[in-house]
């Protein structure tokens, strides 16, 4: 259904007096420059960096067997800072595209799953914020209990009982040992085509690797989760609403399962306290938003992460989560304009700042749960009035940040032709040997990338034979 418009003019913002169709060019060319495109070459580096990442793991799994032998990991495009997933921590390391990688992932990485459960799933939310959680291992065999003891807080009762929690911070701290350790192993043997590793930080309760492959850099966040089929009682009166995904996708995709990420409330106890997670469902729930509003967003969030980084306050999970609330809004045929994406800019703006000059920004899975409850009034106001300006003049806005797009790029080319130029391995220059990538294996996910632009690739892996990962992009197996 088209909207019907006026002909006298061409159609203005009544606040910044913006031509919309300008808006909708700087929109589409923010894009063009935000998107990446995979070559040959680039596809099959960032294939041979997630081969490193998933062998490293299965070297982890095999130094003390606390990692389940068979794991899946979901694998998203976007870092942690890209607001991929609802961590919001201080302790993340500013790395910009462009300076210190090319392509940015987050990898969450079960070390327990909980996956025999049909009923909901009821956490002990006690001692902790709305939507955040404790974890007993009571709900785990004595086994299970005994590998992981050491990465817990211990409460004693007084009946005489132990009970053992698991604890996101010991837990981190046992991940980035682990995986040093087997970088440094590993490090120790080089093999011809093999990714130099140019960093290995922590950052919080993430591990930040970026990975250099031929000219390319990969920054992989690398979160350990808690991984859960079913849904969570806290979460069960949301499936009683109605949803913009319904009759699109079914419910058993939307609420096939969830994580706890290692995050801490704003007050809670950051060595007992994780947050609920719903990265598996949005994976789900992103097809069935419109390209166009898609594109607003990335815009919106582009210009969002550069305004308001100081004082942390807002992070781009907000703005997706206030994405979400529009589509169960708006009609679904207004949501489908193609030449939309204008008003659907504007329209975010506009629901942030009401957001933040109300410090009320509902979770769209818990919507009892207001994720900027713990926002003082003096920072509220700070990034409203920021987000006033922005607002007055978005045309300015977007510029800047498609010439900081640009940049980004330049920096990378330049980067690429310096590595060409010094000749730096790469793993297609690399002759025979036995760890030489399948070109026929690069071609494949050449297409895979072409076909599913932005999506999300879940990989099912066996720690006993890394070479055969076998990954999912959405809902499709390979």
């Amino acid at each position: 259904m088209k909207v019907n418009r006026s002909n006298d003019g061409p159609e203005l913002d009544f606040r910044s007096a913006a031509r919309m169709e300008d808006l909708n060019r700087l929109i589409q060319e923010f894009s063009k420059h935000d998107q990446r495109e995979y070559d040959d070459q680039r596809a099959l580096e960032i294939h041979t960096a997630k081969d490193f990442i998933f062998s490293m793991l299965g070297m982890v799994q095999k130094l003390d067997q606390k990692l389940p032998v068979a794991n899946e990991y979901l694998l998203l495009s976007g870092g942690v800072r890209e607001g991929v997933v609802d961590m919001d921590l201080d302790e993340l390391s500013i790395y910009a595209r462009g300076t210190d990688y090319d392509m940015d992932f987050t990898l969450l990485v079960p070390a327990l799953k909980l996956h025999d459960r049909n009923q909901p799933v009821t956490l002990d939310m006690r001692h902790s914020a709305l939507g955040h959680s404790w974890l007993s291992l009571r709900l785990f065999d004595e086994g299970t209990i005994n590998k992981w003891k050491d990465c817990c807080t211990i409460v004693d009762h007084i009946n005489g009982t132990t009970n053992y929690f698991f604890s996101p911070t010991l837990v981190a701290d046992w991940f980035y040992q682990s995986i040093s350790l087997v970088l440094l192993e590993v490090q120790k043997k080089p093999q011809r085509g093999m990714p130099r590793v140019e960093k290995v930080e922590r950052n919080g309760t993430i591990i930040s690797v970026i990975l250099g492959v031929g000219s390319s850099r990969m920054l992989y966040d690398i979160v350990p989760v808690v991984s859960f089929k079913g849904w969570p009682a806290v979460a069960q009166s949301w499936l009683m609403e109605n949803h913009f995904w319904d009759g699109k996708i079914t419910e058993e995709e939307v609420i096939s399962g969830f994580y706890l990420v290692p995050a801490c409330s704003h007050k809670g106890r950051k060595e007992n306290e994780w947050r609920l997670s719903f990265a598996r469902s949005e994976v789900q729930l992103k097809k069935c938003i419109s390209s166009s509003l898609m594109q607003a967003y990335q815009a919106c969030k582009a210009i969002i992460i550069k305004l308001l980084s100081r004082p942390k306050a807002i992070s781009p999970y907000h703005l997706r989560s206030i994405m979400l609330w529009a589509c169960d809004r708006l009609p679904a045929n207004y949501l489908a304009q193609d030449d939309f994406s204008a008003h659907f800019l504007l329209g975010l703006i506009d629901d942030l700042q009401h957001c933040l000059v109300n410090k009320m920004c509902p979770n769209y899975f818990i919507p009892q749960c207001n994720m900027l409850e713990h926002l003082s009034d003096e920072t509220a106001m700070l990034h409203a009035r920021k987000l006033s300006s922005v607002r007055s003049d978005p045309a300015e806005h977007l510029r800047t940040t498609i010439e900081h797009a640009k940049a980004a790029n330049r920096l990378t080319v330049e980067l690429q032709w310096r590595g060409s130029t010094n000749n730096l391995p790469s793993p297609q220059s690399d002759a025979g040997g036995e760890n030489q990538p399948d070109d026929r294996l690069a071609k494949k996910l050449q297409q895979l990338v072409t076909e599913n632009p932005g999506k999300s690739i879940s990989v099912f892996i066996n720690p006993d034979d890394v070479t055969r990962p076998h990954f999912r992009i959405d809902d499709k197996f390979f």
